[in-house]
């Protein structure tokens, strides 16, 4: 009796033994610049590379950004509606387009999206990630490296814009990584950002024999002095998120 008394007591408890906590997923949906690459791409590193490395063991970095995409060409080629089919409460989509949306170039017409349907297209980003309690952040296009007599230039101006039409339109989070990053690079100088970028030398990187002049995308060291903007910018917006930060980075 004394043994059945126990095995009963043991089950008692095991039912009310909760059940383990899931990881809160954070999903970044954006362009070449948030993307993840191949090692033998290297040095080219989106900022999404190191972002994740930032977060304790609560939190999962799914980083669904792909190069060359548009808000409308992320839609089109099914890339959202599988973020959006995953979300749980909870989770986050911090989301980062216009490179690709502003590029009206001939070579690049298939993923031109104009500034109206740029805006209707984060607006259907925000709305289908708050009807899974999910929290939406808005992240203005990252600043390309353009200096005019030695003043950071503006890369964005319209489609920056519409971002901060949005986000006061939807009250969500926003950060102005346009601004922060042009401000990095004004306080670096005009030379100095270029350590941010893929500039290589011909000869200087083995995966790159002919060198590279790319003001566009970053290398490690760039990628990860955005990936802290970004972290700063969720601090000023104070997302919760950013209450997850590992102990050394949490400051």
């Amino acid at each position: 009796m004394k043994r059945v008394f126990v095995l009963c007591a043991v089950l008692a408890l095991m039912a009310f033994v909760l059940p383990p906590k899931t990881k809160t997923k954070v999903y970044l949906i954006g362009d070449s610049t948030m993307c993840e690459y191949e090692p033998e791409r290297a040095p080219i590193t989106g900022w999404g590379m190191p972002f994740k490395y930032f977060f304790d063991s609560s939190i999962t970095i799914d980083n669904r950004a792909k190069g060359g995409r548009s808000t409308r060409t992320f839609i089109s080629e099914g890339r959202w509606q599988p973020v959006a089919d995953s979300l749980q409460k909870g989770d986050y989509v911090l989301m980062q387009f216009g490179h690709n949306d502003e590029a009206k170039e001939e070579k690049y017409k298939d993923r031109y999206t104009p500034v109206p349907d740029y805006k209707t297209n984060l607006a259907k980003f925000i709305s289908e990630t708050r009807a899974k309690g999910a929290t939406p952040v808005l992240i203005t296009p990252v600043s390309r490296m353009r200096f005019k007599d030695g003043v950071a230039q503006e890369t964005h101006t319209d489609y920056t814009a519409a971002v901060y039409e949005v986000a006061k339109q939807h009250n969500v989070p926003l950060i102005d990584l346009d601004k922060m990053s042009r401000e990095l690079y004004q306080q670096m100088g005009e030379e100095n950002t270029k350590l941010l970028f893929m500039q290589l030398a011909p000869g200087e990187h083995p995966s790159y024999p002919d060198g590279q002049k790319d003001n566009t995308h970053f290398n490690e060291y760039g990628a990860r002095r955005i990936a802290e903007l970004v972290l700063a910018g969720l601090r000023e917006s104070n997302v919760e998120l950013i209450n997850h930060l590992v102990k050394s980075n949490n400051k």
